[in-house]
């Protein structure tokens, strides 16, 4: 073959791998390259489900660590919650760390979700952790700022770097119930708490983004109602963070994911166009029976939102669940393994 020939096939060949790799350009986020696109997992329950001695198996039946797992994989980013003072010490900042400290040594970068509970929350239940009864706005606004920067300075003094933080998990109906209720155009409480925590995370670690997050990416309506109202309390962030289960069981079937998902995604621009956000989806997830139409809804998005600059990245969350080992049924993974749904996501 002649030399021209050569170089022209290779110049053609060097190109299609730039565009298929240019959405995982960097090591780490919040480095500095803006092209970073994560490719993430809150796989929280690893810890966990490893001390229970639930293992983790490569297709090859190799046996591997969890997190190590998904970096095998092709997963360049993990997400991990933190609870104020839960009863079994699974999800406090020691365990967080243990967790980060697979991470970062991996060369994953890392989202912490603070929930501002000892347990849960979500649009059905913000819970006042058990030490923070009864105190003051004032004073519940001074806790948050204390918990977030001690338990970030825990993480920072050992070494972890932050790319990530959420203040508050799904908080489209506020935080700290009842005082920091958001609700029709009351949200007050609810500024005041979490820009105390944004506050905290950009004293500890400067260079983190802070992520404000609401589920439903599909719904418009909510979506707007939330983020203007966020805007004219000044409330103070980086990211619009969104949850998206398109498929989650009703009237007996799981539902078709293609409605939900296109709306979705439609919606993602629009909040770019309207608030001037970078915008990420922080939490999806699919029914671990039907792995390949998760596989497609993945790939779906991916392709809807490639050249989107600020589209930042996609989390699924606790892919790494199975119904029958610790009853979640929305993972992806089948006796230990990965499925097809997490193939759009393959190095």
């Amino acid at each position: 073959m002649k030399p021209i020939r050569l170089f022209f096939l290779s110049f053609l060949l060097i190109g299609t791998l730039t565009t298929s790799c240019q959405r995982d350009s960097s090591t780490f986020a919040g480095s500095g390259e803006t092209e970073f696109f994560a490719k993430g997992a809150d796989i929280s329950w690893a810890t966990e489900m490893g001390d229970k001695g639930m293992k983790f198996y490569t297709h090859n039946l190799k046996e591997m660590e969890c997190t190590a797992l998904f970096r095998e994989i092709g997963f360049n980013s993990v997400r991990f919650r933190v609870w104020v003072d839960p009863k079994d010490g699974y999800c406090g900042k020691e365990d967080v760390l243990r967790k980060c400290r697979k991470a970062q040594a991996l060369g994953m970068s890392i989202m912490i979700d603070f929930h501002y509970s000892d347990w849960w929350a979500d649009p059905q239940k913000q819970y006042v952790p058990k030490e923070w009864e009864g105190q003051s706005v004032e004073e519940m606004a001074q806790s948050v700022a204390r918990h977030t920067s001690s338990t970030l300075k825990y993480l920072k003094d050992n070494g972890i770097n932050i790319a990530w933080v959420q203040v508050g998990n799904e908080v489209e109906n506020g935080i700290l119930w009842e005082s920091g209720r958001v609700q029709g155009s009351e949200a007050e409480n609810f500024a005041k708490y979490f820009n105390a925590g944004a506050s905290a995370v950009r004293q500890t670690y400067p260079q983190a983004k802070v992520i404000l997050h609401i589920s439903n990416a599909w719904k418009m309506d909510t979506l707007t109602w939330f983020y203007d109202l966020m805007k004219a309390n000044n409330v103070n962030f980086d990211i619009i963070g969104l949850s998206l289960y398109p498929s989650y069981w009703e009237n007996g079937a799981y539902p078709d994911w293609g409605p939900k998902t296109q709306s979705a995604v439609v919606n993602f621009s629009q909040l770019h166009n309207r608030y001037g956000k970078e915008v990420m989806l922080v939490e999806f997830g699919m029914p671990a029976s039907e792995p390949d139409k998760a596989k497609a809804c993945l790939q779906y998005i991916l392709d809807n939102t490639s050249g989107k600059d600020w589209f930042k990245g996609i989390f699924l969350w606790e892919p790494e669940s199975e119904k029958n080992r610790n009853g979640y049924e929305y993972g992806a993974f089948n006796n230990g393994r990965p499925t097809s749904a997490l193939d759009p996501f393959r190095q």
